[in-house]
């Protein structure tokens, strides 16, 4: 049994009309696909046998086309990516893309809301979420802890305890994707009620680094991050183990992995294991 509404989502079409797509291929072949309840749709007995018998066709169909385009024909992916990610994360790797799939180039986008942008003007995102929706065909790219880090001057200032009085005099940076994190951090610490003199927000994970790097507050983010910025300037303060509520997911729409580009750069994407 499935959401009919989601099924036209997927598609790109409205529920209406895919009711009528699906009421003319039953009309062409002349047998009921499917049956109907409000919004849910499921395949008939004839409807099953109809896919079973057409689906591997269409997968044939599919593999000859792409044996007839030209060696010299581009392959563009839209792919949005935080900033701090690719930088980090992306670009050290993408030659070894680039050099097994030299006819893929890729646009990249690093503007806010990735998530909802994603089947628009968006083939695909690597995002920051907790979970992302289930609408989307996600794959959990790492596991991150969270720290708290700062100018190894400030570090030494505050000490190698946490202390309430002190930690509630600093200004903490706080990346706008990660709001939780700080609350992870602060329990982890045992002062959940802990009110700091500032919270800043930034949209740049580089520049929380460079913030922090400069003595401008205590930042919070991911460990994976801390380590490959391999900043001397930069020290972690307090050694506490904090799990963070966010990790990195890949995310495009479903029907999107069948466009070739999506497909080459996500099979790379898990066998990188970026």
């Amino acid at each position: 049994m499935g959401s009919a509404r989601a099924a036209a989502d997927e598609l790109g079409l409205s529920p209406s009309a895919l009711s009528r797509r699906v009421a003319a291929l039953e009309e062409f072949i002349g047998r009921r696909l499917f049956t109907r309840q409000h919004q849910a749709m499921k395949l008939t007995d004839e409807g099953q046998a109809f896919y079973d018998a057409v689906s591997p066709k269409f997968d044939e169909l599919a593999a000859a086309v792409e044996g007839q385009v030209e060696d010299s024909k581009v392959l563009r992916l839209h792919l949005g990516v935080l900033p701090l990610f690719g930088t980090q994360r992306l670009f050290p790797r993408l030659p070894e893309l680039r050099k097994a799939h030299p006819r893929l180039h890729i646009d990249i986008d690093t503007s806010p809301h990735l998530l909802t942008r994603v089947g628009d003007t968006l083939d695909a995102a690597i995002i920051l979420s907790k979970q992302p929706d289930p609408q989307f065909h996600a794959v959990r790219l790492d596991h991150n802890r969270v720290y708290a880090f700062t100018s190894t001057a400030l570090v030494e200032e505050i000490g190698l305890n946490p202390d309430q009085a002190a930690l509630s005099r600093q200004t903490f940076l706080i990346h706008n994707e990660l709001p939780d994190s700080f609350t992870a951090w602060k329990l982890a610490i045992a002062m959940p009620g802990l009110e700091p003199a500032a919270i800043d927000h930034y949209d740049s994970g580089q520049l929380i680094l460079e913030a922090a790097a400069n003595g401008l507050g205590i930042g919070i983010m991911h460990d994976d991050h801390f380590h490959r910025s391999h900043d001397s300037r930069l020290a972690k303060l307090f050694e506490i183990e904090v799990e963070s509520p966010y990790s990195y997911w890949f995310v495009c729409r479903p029907h999107a992995l069948e466009v070739r580009s999506v497909r080459i750069f996500h099979e790379w994407l898990i066998k990188a294991g970026l």
